[in-house]
């Protein structure tokens, strides 16, 4: 079975890579285009290039921005049999922050030509998959959820010496809530604030950051690993928006990385989906009053059935590409 995955960067789609991995063990032929310009429209035209010329059995697509795959329907049948369509972000919301009501008209225009062309959609959360299956009508395609957990092989990185910071992982940008983590340290001085991570912006948002917030930029994945068992507590400090009911404890990467690592977590701006041991989810305007109710307790020992991992996923995915396939 030959099999495109397709993202306009996927060396930087995590979610993609770990489907490589998996596929790859279940005896799949994976192609992964890589492409020499971030261009949208360079990238559609090659993408498309690329798949006239291995002419696959399955095209998957890994979607944001959705434009970029606009013209793979209507190849299907033609270059290739079967498509999937990995709904693991709503664009059209995305959109509707930056340029209101016309960016969500917009991206949603394009979540709809990819989801009604889908012989099946892959999501990773429950409310993603009751948004895309708005789409379809009366159209009977398969939604099936596959979550955003790391693989196992994250847990497996030792730490050095313990610490009592609190630790921040990701993007650098108001949507992760930046203006939160820096508040949080302006109001918490006495604690030490470690943050891992990057972004266009960062030098600015850090311009007058507070003596106790500690910059460790970009890290490679296993010294993430080694940060993360080394601080006290971990923190997601979203903002609430229009974003916050499709993003999940089964969506976001770092929070599970988190989790899986026996931290305790405080999260905000996200949706519970599932009660999960040391995760307390809040609202940014009481993120301080949890943390200091958190910072000072003991995360619990984590059993068998407290893990997440991608591993998990193996048998759902088998499923996915069988019931394609047939």
């Amino acid at each position: 079975m030959k099999t495109v995955l397709l993202a306009n960067q996927p060396t930087k789609t995590t979610r993609l890579l770990l489907f490589q991995e998996t596929l790859t063990s279940l005896g799949h032929e994976v192609i992964i285009p890589s492409f020499r310009s971030t261009s949208w429209i360079a990238v559609a035209r090659e993408a498309g290039s690329i798949i006239r010329s291995e002419r696959p059995d399955i095209v998957h697509v890994f979607n944001v921005p959705d434009i970029i795959y606009r013209k793979i329907p209507a190849m299907k049948g033609i270059y290739f049999d079967r498509l999937i369509y990995d709904y693991r972000s709503p664009w059209g919301v995305e959109m509707q922050m930056l340029t209101w009501l016309p960016g969500r008209v917009f991206g949603e225009h394009y979540e709809k030509i990819l989801a009604r062309a889908a012989d099946l959609i892959t999501t990773v959360n429950s409310p993603l998959g009751a948004k895309v299956r708005l789409y379809l009508l009366d159209n009977e395609v398969p939604v099936r959820v596959i979550p955003n957990y790391p693989s196992k092989t994250f847990t497996e990185i030792e730490s050095g010496s313990s610490s009592g910071a609190v630790l921040f992982v990701g993007r650098i940008s108001s949507q992760e809530g930046v203006g939160n983590l820096v508040n949080l340290a302006k109001s918490m001085p006495d604690q030490e604030f470690w943050v891992v991570g990057g972004g266009p912006l960062s030098s600015w948002y850090f311009m007058r950051k507070p003596r106790n917030i500690r910059l460790m930029g970009w890290q490679p994945h296993a010294e993430v690993a080694r940060l993360i068992k080394r601080a006290k507590i971990c923190i997601v400090p979203r903002v609430e928006n229009v974003l916050t009911p499709y993003s999940t404890d089964r969506s976001v990467w770092k929070l599970n990385e988190y989790l899986n690592l026996g931290k305790q977590v405080v999260a905000s701006g996200i949706t519970l989906e599932e009660e999960r041991k040391n995760l307390r989810v809040t609202t940014s305007s009481r993120l301080e009053e949890i943390l200091r109710e958190e910072i000072g307790k003991v995360a619990l020992p984590l059993d068998s059935g407290d893990y997440r991992f991608w591993e998990g996923n193996r048998e759902a995915i088998k499923d996915v590409y069988d019931q394609v396939s047939s």
